[in-house]
């Protein structure tokens, strides 16, 4: 019980920076728009809102996060041969200047599909599991999954089966590599990344 309560005191600090203004970066929207409205408009949506939960939703990601991957599927490091395509044409300031135009647009909420994985989903996100030594999600990503600028991605309303995927890569180690989050991913159950997937695409 006393581990049970450190744990959730200090996934409560930490979420707390999670609300810190965005720090602000070169990148022109309105060029960003261009390139948006040409390449990326077809899978992310115009507005950065996509309709296929195979594709993320970009709207109102931080700038320097989408500006980081980008940059990671042009030199291969995070593997996707359909993004390092993408990415591939693009200049640095071309970059910064999609990130700065998905950055400015507004996330659509959208409810979770299955809501019978609310209370697992929740349990996770916000107390992760004590047992296996599985964080709160919400000590990175924020109690509304507002994430923090320059460390931790947004993830308010993004499509579960996304979410799963990218559990699941973490933990692989191969298309997405992140130490932090593999070790997490690593000590998840199937059960647990499908919930508290579900219950971070309902949240707002």
């Amino acid at each position: 019980m006393k581990g049970k309560m450190l744990l959730a005191i200090a996934a409560a600090a930490l979420a707390g920076g999670a609300f810190a203004a965005s720090p602000v970066y070169k990148g022109d929207p309105a060029k960003g728009k261009l390139i948006v409205d040409q390449v990326c408009a077809a899978c992310h949506g115009a507005d950065g809102n996509s309709a296929a939960s195979a594709n993320p939703t970009l709207a109102g990601q931080h700038q320097k996060y989408l500006y980081e991957q980008l940059k990671a599927f042009k030199a291969g490091t995070r593997k996707n041969p359909t993004m390092m395509g993408m990415a591939s044409p693009l200049s640095d300031d071309d970059m910064w200047n999609v990130a700065a135009y998905f950055s400015q647009q507004k996330v659509k909420p959208r409810e979770a599909a299955d809501k019978t994985q609310m209370p697992l989903g929740k349990k996770v996100y916000t107390a992760g599991n004590f047992g296996t030594k599985v964080p709160a999600c919400m000590a990175c990503h924020g109690p509304a999954g507002a994430g923090m600028p320059d460390r931790y991605p947004r993830l308010t309303a993004q499509h579960a089966p996304y979410i799963v995927k990218q559990l699941n890569d973490f933990k692989a180690g191969a298309d997405r590599q992140n130490q932090t989050m593999a070790d997490i991913a690593s000590r998840m159950s199937d059960a647990e990344m499908k919930a508290v997937a579900e219950y971070i695409s309902g949240l707002r």
